[in-house]
């Protein structure tokens, strides 16, 4: 019965903490939800993030690459090393960028396009 309650209040902890962002920021759900956004807003040339999302696409393609299996089956530790990393970097880098997205979309609403007539 105790491991249970403590499952549930672990896992009750673990919503909490995915659903509101840290430092303040926005949540999770918030930042995956802007993914799609985001690349939609890079296509059409709306936000400069083109060059980032081209890196992630690339760390991503690596990270599932099946190419890299042999050394990992020969080096073991040090092999998946590499893929440690390139996840790390992967998983910092989508967290700053959909901040920055969602940063960069909330002044954008406020903003009126046009032309300034003096």
């Amino acid at each position: 019965m105790a491991k249970s309650l403590k499952r549930t209040a672990a896992f009750a902890a673990l919503g909490r903490a995915l659903t509101s962002g840290a430092r303040g920021g926005p949540g999770l759900g918030k930042r995956i939800g802007a993914v799609p956004r985001m690349i939609k807003a890079t296509a059409r040339g709306e936000y400069d993030g083109g060059l980032r999302l081209a890196m992630m696409a690339a760390a991503t393609a690596y990270i599932a690459s099946p190419v890299d299996l042999v050394p990992e089956l020969f080096l073991t530790v040090f092999g998946l090393a590499d893929d440690a990393l390139m996840a790390t970097w992967l998983a910092g880098s989508i967290l700053a960028e959909t901040e920055r997205f969602l940063e960069w979309e909330a002044k954008r609403s406020t903003v009126i396009p046009g032309q300034v007539v003096t």
